[in-house]
């Protein structure tokens, strides 16, 4: 009975709010979190349950029409924004209940509804869009248990905040979604007023590249105007604490193709007379790093220093190297930086593909005609991709390579020894807010009400969010507030979402709104 009457007292003084000059407290959030979590499972599980990949025609605009309709029953105004491609943008936008005061009045939220794509034979469940609510069994493989138990309560020592919900999108980036439109839920029902101009950005092709991205930000500039912009993708720190991340990586693309004779040749005819594309391409790549993994390309990590203040903001992040080994399964990482940290404040060149003839049961004892390698690059504020570019390009001629920008013609290979086509491109661009800033103080105090405790300070993940258009484009700063787990298996098999980290990112949106 007392413990009935103190949750019954918590819910009378949520139930007030609208009359209380201070902000609900933890206790306050994780009674409302509770209080409307579970009615939201039936919008996860719809929502899951719509194909996304936004390659396929058909798949986008069912989630487009369920996002619409969500979003306006909770009060919001809702427009699709065409884009250059065949997949638009849907914009959501919610005036605040009063006039907001001080300086962040309006909030800018980018997250993306599209998904990877998906081999169902992969999955350990009937179909990676019909969601399922899996529990680790003693053997330490995940074991289905009834979405309907999903109704019980949670007295966070039972374990069922380890529970998962397996399905494409589960936490890349559905999940989030749905926390947010619950959190909003929570506060209207509750009448509990929201401060703040809300605009949501919802991206239908961020699992490609979001190539119309950037046009499209430039094309609806006044409509997207914002005081902060906040990323709701990716996961928390590996320790599955509350994080904030200030920054993120970019990237581009580099395609190297080598070619020796103008068709496949028998092996032991032309072995140790055509050259060899294929070593000549490992012969290439290799002369770009040395073996500590290190580019050796003059210039490449040209302007990028750590001093004493960015050093100690790297160490304050609770990396346990060895927990970082054993999760990816190597003994020695590279020497690009002294710490995993630092690593992420180096720009790449990773090579993310090779392709030459056959392998297994497939191969023959030929010389391969051609040869190719797939780079990607992650940039950093620091580094200029055209000069990265231009930098391997440089690089390759100085290896005796002619560049080409087509396959050879019989011409070239006449006239030149050594050929190689190269393509480049440049995707998303990095960014970088810097600590200490009101935005960072306001966001940081929401979280410190929400858990107790600092969140993790990350200043750059490793990753790539298609987010410097909004930056560059609007002039505003943004933070990335990851809320789900690290180990989801975000864009590949068996992707999930776990329960708890649910509950945190519901707790993590009241917590915004109500700061």
């Amino acid at each position: 009975m007392k413990n009935r009457f103190l949750h019954l007292l918590t819910l009378a003084l949520v139930s007030s709010f609208a009359g209380m000059a201070q902000p609900l407290t933890m206790s306050q959030l994780d009674t409302l979190t509770e209080k409307y979590v579970r009615a939201s499972y039936n919008d996860l599980y719809t929502f899951l349950s719509l194909p996304n990949n936004s390659r396929i025609d058909g798949h986008i605009q069912p989630n487009i029409d369920w996002l619409q309709k969500a979003f306006t029953q909770r009060g919001f105004s809702v427009e699709v924004l065409p884009t250059k491609g065949k997949n638009p943008l849907v914009f959501a936008e919610h005036k605040a209940d009063k006039t907001p005061a001080g300086k962040l009045k309006t909030l800018l939220f980018y997250m993306h509804f599209d998904g990877q794509p998906v081999q169902p034979a992969d999955w350990q469940q009937a179909s990676p869009f019909t969601p399922v609510l899996k529990a680790k069994g003693e053997n330490g493989t995940w074991q289905p248990i009834p979405w309907e138990k999903l109704q019980t309560t949670y007295n966070r020592t039972d374990g069922s905040r380890e529970w998962r919900i397996f399905g494409r999108s589960s936490s890349d980036d559905k999940g989030p979604i749905v926390m947010l439109l619950t959190a909003l839920t929570a506060l209207q029902q509750e009448h509990i007023p929201i401060p703040y101009n809300i605009k949501v950005i919802l991206d239908s092709e961020e699992e490609v590249g979001s190539p119309h991205l950037a046009d499209a930000v430039g094309q609806y500039k006044n409509k997207l105007q914002a005081d902060f912009m906040m990323i709701m993708d990716g996961g928390r720190h590996l320790s599955n604490q509350p994080t904030l991340i200030y920054g993120a990586r970019g990237i581009a693309s580099v395609t190297l193709t080598t070619y020796g004779p103008r068709g496949a040749q028998h092996s032991g005819h032309y072995g140790n007379y055509a050259p060899n594309p294929a070593l000549r391409l490992t012969q290439l790549l290799g002369s770009m790093k040395d073996e500590d993994g290190r580019v050796t390309i003059p210039g490449y990590y040209d302007g990028i220093t750590i001093d004493a203040s960015v050093a100690r903001i790297l160490a304050a992040v609770p990396d346990d190297p060895a927990l970082i080994q054993q999760t990816i399964g190597v003994t020695v990482p590279d020497k690009v930086g002294r710490t995993y940290q630092e690593a992420l404040q180096y720009p790449t060149l990773n090579i993310r593909g090779l392709s030459s003839a056959h392998v297994g049961v497939q191969a023959g004892t030929i010389i391969p005609d051609k040869a190719i390698a797939e780079l990607d690059l992650r940039l950093v504020p620091e580094s200029d991709p055209q000069r990265l570019i231009r930098l391997i390009r440089q690089h390759i001629e100085q290896k005796g390579y002619h560049i080409i920008d087509h396959e050879p013609t019989d011409a070239d290979r006449l006239q030149y020894p050594k050929l190689i086509q190269m393509r480049a491109a440049v995707g998303s661009l990095p960014f970088r807010t810097e600590f200490g800033g009101l935005e960072d103080q306001w966001l940081t105090q929401a979280m410190k009400r929400a858990f107790g405790r600092e969140p993790i300070k990350i200043r750059t993940m490793g990753g790539t969010v298609p987010i410097a258009p909004f930056i560059r484009t609007l002039n505003i700063p943004a933070i990335h507030v990851p809320m789900v787990n690290l180990d989801n298996n975000q864009h590949a098999a068996n992707e999930n979402l776990r329960l708890g980290n649910y509950l945190e990112g519901i707790k993590t949106w009241l917590a915004i709104f109500t700061e």
